[in-house]
Parts: C-alpha cells; structure tokens; sequence
C-alpha cells in the first residue's frame, strides 16, 4: 500500500541558482549531490520532511520522466503555523506573491490557507498552512 511520497524530482536551467532559491527562501539542506563526469548534475534536498530531488537540464540521466521541462512543476509544501507567517518570510526574502493567501483543503481533509509564488524557473510552489 501507498503511505505517501519519498521524494518529488524536478528538472531546472540553473542547478547551482535553483539550490541557491530554495535555501534562501525556504531553508531547504542539502543532503547529497550526485556528480555525471566531475559535474554536480543532481542535488538532493530537505525541506522539512520533504525531499526534493533537483535535476540539472541535460544531466545525462537515463531515469528521469520523458520530457523532464524547467517551469513545469507545481508542487505543495505544508507550512507548520500560520500562513500570514510564510507570506512574511517571502516578504522579507524579497519573493513575490502569485496569490493567496486563499482557503484549501490539505490532503487530510484539514482545511488550511495556501500562498503561491514561483522558483527561478517558474514551477509553481505552494505553502499550504493555517
């Protein structure tokens, strides 16, 4: 049976400048690099209890979705506390708000707040909180 997601992929321009965005803005560490050839072409991170595998465009892995795109990811993080507290956070790291913050569902049937905004390739992040 399914118990949840290990880790998501995405596939971005600028590794180095993707790695940079989500430790800046969100606080992701990066727990392990994968180099092809002397080249960092993936970098794994934690965001919280996530994971996030973050692909270089062109890496030369076989093992990836079959037309792996910069800008075509829209994922969803959970904020632990108030979404008012995340919107904040992009404030003061100079992120600009797409929308929210507007009321949602979480996949538990919690109701919640979302805010939206965009990483340097333009996947679509979402901080889902209260």
């Amino acid at each position: 049976m399914i118990t949840g997601f290990d880790h998501v992929a995405i596939t971005v321009a600028d590794l180095g400048a993707s790695c940079a965005f989500y430790e800046r803005v969100l606080g992701a560490r990066v727990e392990e690099r994968y180099e092809i050839d002397g080249r960092i072409a993936v970098s794994r991170v934690a965001l919280g209890g996530a994971l996030l595998n973050i692909h270089q465009q062109g890496n030369g892995i076989m093992l990836v979705a079959h037309h792996p795109l910069p800008g075509s990811a829209d994922l969803c993080f959970r904020w632990d506390g108030p979404i008012d507290r995340a919107r904040a956070l992009l404030d003061e790291r100079g992120v600009a708000l797409v929308e929210g913050p507007i009321p949602r569902v979480s996949a538990t049937g919690r109701p919640c707040q979302s805010i939206y905004f965009r990483d340097p390739d333009g996947n679509l992040i979402e901080l889902m909180g209260t």
